[in-house]
Protein backbone atom coordinates (compact mmCIF):
# COMPACT_ATOMS: atom_id res chain seq x y z
CA UNK A 1 0.00 0.00 0.00
CA UNK A 2 1.43 3.39 -0.98
CA UNK A 3 0.58 4.79 2.49
CA UNK A 4 3.00 2.47 4.32
CA UNK A 5 5.80 5.06 4.72
CA UNK A 6 3.44 7.52 6.37
CA UNK A 7 2.23 5.69 9.48
CA UNK A 8 3.14 3.14 12.13
CA UNK A 9 0.84 0.31 13.19
CA UNK A 10 0.91 -2.10 16.10
CA UNK A 11 -2.07 -4.40 16.42
CA UNK A 12 -5.00 -2.03 15.76
CA UNK A 13 -3.28 1.13 16.96
CA UNK A 14 -1.99 3.56 14.34
CA UNK A 15 0.26 6.56 14.95
CA UNK A 16 1.85 9.16 12.69
CA UNK A 17 5.06 11.02 13.48
CA UNK A 18 5.65 14.65 12.56
CA UNK A 19 8.17 13.55 9.92
CA UNK A 20 5.70 11.08 8.36
CA UNK A 21 2.83 13.58 8.43
CA UNK A 22 4.92 16.33 6.86
CA UNK A 23 6.21 13.96 4.17
CA UNK A 24 2.66 12.91 3.26
CA UNK A 25 1.45 16.52 3.13
CA UNK A 26 4.28 17.62 0.83
CA UNK A 27 4.95 14.52 -1.26
CA UNK A 28 1.45 13.10 -1.76
CA UNK A 29 -1.05 15.92 -1.16
CA UNK A 30 1.20 18.81 -2.27
CA UNK A 31 -0.15 20.60 0.82
CA UNK A 32 2.26 23.19 2.22
CA UNK A 33 0.17 24.45 5.10
CA UNK A 34 2.77 25.30 7.82
CA UNK A 35 0.62 23.54 10.43
CA UNK A 36 1.91 20.25 8.97
CA UNK A 37 5.59 21.22 9.19
CA UNK A 38 7.92 19.32 11.47
CA UNK A 39 8.22 21.22 14.77
CA UNK A 40 5.32 23.58 13.93
CA UNK A 41 4.01 25.16 17.16
CA UNK A 42 0.46 23.99 16.41
CA UNK A 43 1.41 20.87 14.44
CA UNK A 44 -1.31 18.47 13.35
CA UNK A 45 -1.47 15.40 11.13
CA UNK A 46 -3.19 16.24 7.81
CA UNK A 47 -6.88 15.38 7.83
CA UNK A 48 -6.37 13.87 4.38
CA UNK A 49 -3.93 11.32 5.82
CA UNK A 50 -6.38 10.36 8.57
CA UNK A 51 -9.08 9.99 5.90
CA UNK A 52 -6.77 7.89 3.69
CA UNK A 53 -5.80 5.59 6.57
CA UNK A 54 -9.47 5.01 7.33
CA UNK A 55 -10.10 3.90 3.74
CA UNK A 56 -7.04 1.65 3.86
CA UNK A 57 -8.39 -0.03 7.02
CA UNK A 58 -12.08 -0.31 6.14
CA UNK A 59 -12.33 -0.03 2.36
CA UNK A 60 -14.09 2.42 0.07
CA UNK A 61 -17.87 2.67 0.55
CA UNK A 62 -20.37 4.12 -1.90
CA UNK A 63 -21.61 6.70 0.60
CA UNK A 64 -19.24 8.13 3.19
CA UNK A 65 -19.22 11.08 5.57
CA UNK A 66 -16.17 12.11 7.58
CA UNK A 67 -16.38 14.67 10.38
CA UNK A 68 -13.14 15.79 11.99
CA UNK A 69 -13.48 16.18 15.75
CA UNK A 70 -9.97 17.25 16.76
CA UNK A 71 -6.40 17.87 15.62
CA UNK A 72 -4.18 14.77 15.70
CA UNK A 73 -0.76 15.45 17.20
CA UNK A 74 2.66 13.83 16.86
CA UNK A 75 2.50 10.05 17.44
CA UNK A 76 -1.04 10.17 18.88
CA UNK A 77 -2.14 6.53 19.30
CA UNK A 78 -5.32 6.10 17.24
CA UNK A 79 -7.39 2.99 17.83
CA UNK A 80 -8.92 1.43 14.70
CA UNK A 81 -11.46 -1.27 15.53
CA UNK A 82 -11.06 -4.72 13.98
CA UNK A 83 -14.79 -4.70 13.18
CA UNK A 84 -15.98 -3.02 10.00
CA UNK A 85 -18.91 -1.12 11.48
CA UNK A 86 -20.97 1.21 9.30
CA UNK A 87 -20.76 4.07 11.80
CA UNK A 88 -17.79 4.53 14.10
CA UNK A 89 -15.44 7.07 15.68
CA UNK A 90 -11.66 6.93 15.61
CA UNK A 91 -10.40 7.79 19.11
CA UNK A 92 -7.05 7.78 20.86
CA UNK A 93 -6.17 5.30 23.60
CA UNK A 94 -7.82 7.56 26.18
CA UNK A 95 -11.12 7.76 24.28
CA UNK A 96 -10.71 11.26 22.84
CA UNK A 97 -12.48 11.40 19.42
CA UNK A 98 -10.73 12.63 16.29
CA UNK A 99 -12.82 11.40 13.36
CA UNK A 100 -16.44 10.28 13.07
CA UNK A 101 -17.31 8.15 10.04
CA UNK A 102 -20.70 7.22 8.57
CA UNK A 103 -20.81 4.67 5.72
CA UNK A 104 -23.45 2.92 3.67
CA UNK A 105 -23.85 1.05 0.40
CA UNK A 106 -21.45 -1.40 -1.20
CA UNK A 107 -17.81 -1.59 -0.14
CA UNK A 108 -14.66 -2.36 -2.12
CA UNK A 109 -11.33 -3.35 -0.61
CA UNK A 110 -9.53 -3.15 -3.96
CA UNK A 111 -6.22 -1.37 -3.28
CA UNK A 112 -6.07 -0.02 -6.85
CA UNK A 113 -9.45 1.71 -6.54
CA UNK A 114 -8.73 2.99 -3.05
CA UNK A 115 -5.37 4.43 -4.08
CA UNK A 116 -6.87 6.06 -7.18
CA UNK A 117 -9.57 7.69 -5.07
CA UNK A 118 -7.18 8.85 -2.33
CA UNK A 119 -4.58 10.26 -4.73
CA UNK A 120 -7.19 12.18 -6.69
CA UNK A 121 -8.84 13.59 -3.59
CA UNK A 122 -5.69 14.66 -1.76
CA UNK A 123 -4.27 16.24 -4.93
CA UNK A 124 -7.44 18.34 -5.08
CA UNK A 125 -6.93 19.33 -1.43
CA UNK A 126 -3.38 20.44 -2.16
CA UNK A 127 -4.65 22.98 -4.71
CA UNK A 128 -7.25 24.49 -2.39
CA UNK A 129 -5.27 27.31 -0.81
CA UNK A 130 -3.78 29.17 -3.78
CA UNK A 131 -6.32 28.23 -6.44
CA UNK A 132 -9.58 28.22 -4.46
CA UNK A 133 -9.38 29.84 -1.03
CA UNK A 134 -7.27 32.88 -1.93
CA UNK A 135 -9.57 33.98 -4.80
CA UNK A 136 -12.63 33.57 -2.55
CA UNK A 137 -11.04 35.62 0.22
CA UNK A 138 -10.04 38.34 -2.24
CA UNK A 139 -13.59 38.47 -3.61
CA UNK A 140 -14.98 39.15 -0.13
CA UNK A 141 -12.16 41.43 0.99
CA UNK A 142 -10.86 39.25 3.84
CA UNK A 143 -7.77 37.22 4.66
CA UNK A 144 -6.54 34.82 7.32
CA UNK A 145 -3.85 35.92 9.76
CA UNK A 146 -0.65 35.87 7.66
CA UNK A 147 1.42 35.12 10.76
CA UNK A 148 -0.77 32.11 11.68
CA UNK A 149 -2.89 31.12 8.68
CA UNK A 150 -5.25 28.70 10.44
CA UNK A 151 -7.36 26.68 7.99
CA UNK A 152 -9.15 23.71 9.54
CA UNK A 153 -10.53 20.69 7.69
CA UNK A 154 -14.05 20.22 9.10
CA UNK A 155 -15.83 17.51 7.09
CA UNK A 156 -16.05 15.64 3.82
CA UNK A 157 -18.77 13.52 2.21
CA UNK A 158 -18.86 11.48 -0.98
CA UNK A 159 -21.56 9.64 -2.90
CA UNK A 160 -20.23 7.16 -5.44
CA UNK A 161 -22.75 6.04 -8.04
CA UNK A 162 -20.62 3.03 -8.87
CA UNK A 163 -17.53 1.25 -7.58
CA UNK A 164 -16.55 0.15 -11.10
CA UNK A 165 -13.54 2.33 -11.98
CA UNK A 166 -9.77 2.04 -12.25
CA UNK A 167 -8.91 5.73 -12.10
CA UNK A 168 -10.60 8.86 -10.80
CA UNK A 169 -10.49 12.51 -11.82
CA UNK A 170 -11.90 15.07 -9.40
CA UNK A 171 -13.17 18.48 -10.49
CA UNK A 172 -14.51 21.40 -8.47
CA UNK A 173 -18.05 22.38 -9.53
CA UNK A 174 -19.17 24.88 -6.87
CA UNK A 175 -17.69 26.88 -4.01
CA UNK A 176 -18.93 29.24 -1.31
CA UNK A 177 -17.48 31.27 1.56
CA UNK A 178 -19.81 32.40 4.35
CA UNK A 179 -18.33 34.92 6.77
CA UNK A 180 -19.40 35.30 10.39
CA UNK A 181 -17.15 37.80 12.17
CA UNK A 182 -13.62 36.40 12.23
CA UNK A 183 -14.78 32.97 11.07
CA UNK A 184 -15.26 31.82 7.50
CA UNK A 185 -17.12 28.65 6.53
CA UNK A 186 -16.05 27.23 3.17
CA UNK A 187 -18.06 24.70 1.16
CA UNK A 188 -16.50 23.02 -1.87
CA UNK A 189 -18.58 20.73 -4.10
CA UNK A 190 -16.92 18.38 -6.54
CA UNK A 191 -17.59 15.67 -9.11
CA UNK A 192 -15.69 12.43 -9.68
CA UNK A 193 -15.17 11.08 -13.19
CA UNK A 194 -13.63 7.98 -14.69
CA UNK A 195 -12.85 9.06 -18.23
CA UNK A 196 -16.01 10.80 -19.42
CA UNK A 197 -18.28 8.92 -17.00
CA UNK A 198 -19.58 10.62 -13.86
CA UNK A 199 -19.00 8.13 -11.04
CA UNK A 200 -19.78 10.27 -8.00
CA UNK A 201 -20.15 13.61 -6.25
CA UNK A 202 -18.88 15.02 -2.99
CA UNK A 203 -18.59 17.98 -0.67
CA UNK A 204 -15.81 19.30 1.57
CA UNK A 205 -16.08 21.93 4.30
CA UNK A 206 -13.32 23.96 5.91
CA UNK A 207 -13.13 26.69 8.56
CA UNK A 208 -11.00 29.81 8.16
CA UNK A 209 -10.09 31.34 11.53
CA UNK A 210 -8.87 34.81 12.49
CA UNK A 211 -10.27 36.60 9.45
CA UNK A 212 -9.46 40.27 9.01
CA UNK A 213 -9.72 42.95 6.33
CA UNK A 214 -7.52 42.11 3.38
CA UNK A 215 -4.10 43.68 2.97
CA UNK A 216 -3.08 43.04 -0.63
CA UNK A 217 0.65 43.24 0.10
CA UNK A 218 0.40 40.78 3.01
CA UNK A 219 -1.83 38.46 0.98
CA UNK A 220 0.69 38.45 -1.86
CA UNK A 221 3.52 37.81 0.57
CA UNK A 222 1.61 34.90 2.10
CA UNK A 223 1.03 33.38 -1.36
CA UNK A 224 4.69 33.82 -2.29
CA UNK A 225 5.73 32.19 0.97
CA UNK A 226 3.42 29.24 0.28
CA UNK A 227 4.87 28.83 -3.22
CA UNK A 228 8.34 29.09 -1.69
CA UNK A 229 7.56 26.19 0.62
CA UNK A 230 6.46 24.21 -2.43
CA UNK A 231 9.63 24.96 -4.39
CA UNK A 232 11.83 24.13 -1.39
CA UNK A 233 10.09 20.77 -0.93
CA UNK A 234 10.56 19.82 -4.58
CA UNK A 235 14.22 20.89 -4.72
Amino acid sequence: MFLNPYFNKKNQVISVSQIQASAFAKNVAQDFNPIHDVNAKRFCVPGDLLFALTLAEYGLSQKMTFKFEGMVGDNTPLVFSEHEEKDFTVCDDKGKPYLTVHRSGEVTHCSTQTEAFVRSYVAFSGLNFIHVLVPMMKEQGVMVNPARPLIIYESMSVDLHTLVFSEIRLSLVDQALKIDGKRGDVTLKFELHCGEKLVGTGEKTLVLSGLRAIDEAQMQQMCEQYEGFKLAASA
